[in-house]
């Protein structure tokens, strides 16, 4: 994975103050009847929506900015079976001119099942490019990393 914070762990708990909570569907699982990998993408996916979605309501930007998903990696690190419900730490990693690093631990209990990060871009609606990390949203992001 891509974090440069020394003695950050997407595997604990308390790396995290956002959590997801996602409930397993029976449509979720595989011919192994385990949880597939896809369906975790699409937990780690419900995060990030609310993770940035977040920030960028409480930085007061305006409509015509959005933001693309440019890369995801996720870590599968034990099976998961259905029923249950699952919850899915996110928070930022990093911010860059025109993207953010984003990392997730999804967890039942305390128990780290996988964990991801994803590069998030952010683009002008109406011209279709991308542009830099408004000031206001790069602040509250710096001020997020912080540990």
């Amino acid at each position: 994975m891509m974090t440069d914070q020394p003695g950050l762990d997407l595997t604990q708990r308390s790396t995290f103050k956002l959590f997801t909570p996602v409930t397993l569907r029976f449509c979720d699982t595989d011919k192994l009847g385990h949880i597939n990998n896809v369906a975790i993408a699409s937990f780690f996916e419900a995060s990030r929506c609310e993770l940035i979605d977040g920030a960028v309501a409480r930085a007061g930007i305006a409509p015509g900015l959005d933001y693309v998903l440019a890369r995801v990696a996720i870590d599968f690190r034990s099976e998961l079976h259905y029923p249950g419900t699952v919850e899915v730490g996110g928070r930022f990693l990093r911010v860059g001119n025109r993207s953010i690093l984003s990392g997730y631990g999804a967890f039942v209990g305390d128990r780290c099942f996988a964990t991801g990060e994803a590069v998030n871009v952010f683009i002008d609606l109406e011209r279709r490019v991308s542009v830099s990390v408004p000031a206001s949203l790069r602040r509250l992001l710096q001020e997020e990393i912080l540990p």
